[in-house]
């Protein structure tokens, strides 16, 4: 429905001469006054909107599903996340946070989901994206090829699955999967990826935009084209380059994931992934220095999304903290902890990995 507007809207703009689409000075003053009248007469029936604290009715303390994984040997890491509405009346961001064994190996798996046009492929990302990837052949021996294909068979199968229904939905993926000493960061679209390594914030992921000029080039040898429509819209549409679904501009709109690898080691603290209801307000730096005084991943995200609220983000927001446990004496920091020789840096969970949803009602 919005996007068959917006292009109605465009095509109307191309095919009347602009002066005869400008009222009158006399009829646009009087347009607004009746505006603000109706305005006003909506806020006395139905109160005054409050957004800037997290109990007004786009954070409440329900939680939709909890899980706890202890501490195993090589364990990853240590992870929380939460979502929350924002100012917007719709949810449409998803998380996963998951603990694997695959071939022996444990690995961890993260990942962000905004969806866009309904919540149906953001969903459908978040169900099966990890299942495709662990499945894959080859996963533990050629990680990014299997990141890469298990990207685009969910989009292939997604779009499958899409037959049935007019409106497209699409959505982003920001996730990371953890392998041993490897960290694998995989991206479509503007959710974003950011690492605290030595003290510094580093992106570890590129927001996917149609104005960047790798991906309008792409876009217009394809047959397709970006407009100004309030930002750079593909097909005057669609404010991402990349995505899962979005049917109607596959040609364009590809779910071929940008992947970048980093070493884990003694120098990585953490690392935060998050929807672009964060990143329009918050910036990397400002998002790292606020993670790194407090140690528990949850309290971290929490802390995320509550300045995310409070400087007036537009969008759904979700936050996922991973930290990087290091385990480097041998010494147990808990009873649950595994230990390691003292020549030894690996990654261990020394705590949960905790799964909550903070919903509207």
């Amino acid at each position: 429905m919005g996007i068959a507007i917006k292009m109605r809207w465009y095509f109307v703009i191309d095919s009347v001469p602009t002066e005869s689409l400008r009222p009158s000075s006399a009829d646009a003053k009087e347009y607004s006054i009746g505006l603000l009248f109706l305005h006003i007469l909506l806020l006395l029936l139905f109160g005054f909107p409050e957004y800037s604290s997290c109990n007004m009715g786009y954070l409440n303390s329900g939680v939709s599903s909890s899980s706890q994984v202890h501490a195993a040997d090589d364990a990853p890491a240590s992870g929380g996340g939460l979502s929350c509405a924002g100012k917007r009346s719709s949810m449409e961001d998803f998380y996963e946070t998951r603990v694997d064994g695959v071939d022996g190996e444990i690995v961890g798996l993260f990942g962000v989901f905004d969806g866009h046009g309904g919540v149906r492929a953001a969903e459908y990302v978040k169900k099966n994206l990890f299942s495709n990837l662990i499945s894959h052949p080859k996963f533990i021996s050629d990680t990014k090829s299997a990141i890469a294909d298990a990207y685009n068979h969910t989009d292939s199968e997604f779009l499958k699955s899409e037959n049935t229904h007019n409106r497209d939905a699409g959505s982003t993926a920001s996730t990371a999967i953890l392998v041993g000493d490897r960290l694998l960061v995989a991206n479509v679209g503007d959710s974003r990826a950011v690492i605290c390594r030595g003290g510094n914030a580093i992106a570890v992921s590129r927001d996917h935009k149609p104005d960047q000029t790798d991906e309008r080039q792409r876009i217009e040898d394809a047959g397709g084209f970006v407009m100004w429509a309030g930002t750079w819209r593909v097909g005057g549409v669609l404010a991402v380059s990349r995505a899962f679904g979005d049917r109607l501009l596959k040609q364009y709109v590809v779910a071929d994931p940008e992947i970048k690898e980093e070493k884990v080691d003694s120098s990585l603290e953490f690392l935060i992934l998050a929807s672009d209801g964060l990143w329009d307000v918050v910036s990397n730096e400002e998002a790292v220095a606020m993670v790194k005084p407090i140690e528990d991943a949850e309290e971290a995200a929490k802390k995320l999304l509550k300045e995310a609220i409070q400087r007036g983000s537009a969008d759904n927001i979700t936050c996922v903290v991973v930290r990087f446990l290091m385990d480097q004496g041998g010494a147990s920091a808990s009873s649950n902890d595994t230990t390691t020789s003292a020549n030894s840096v690996t990654p261990s969970l020394v705590t949960v990995i905790s799964k909550k949803k903070y919903r509207t009602r």
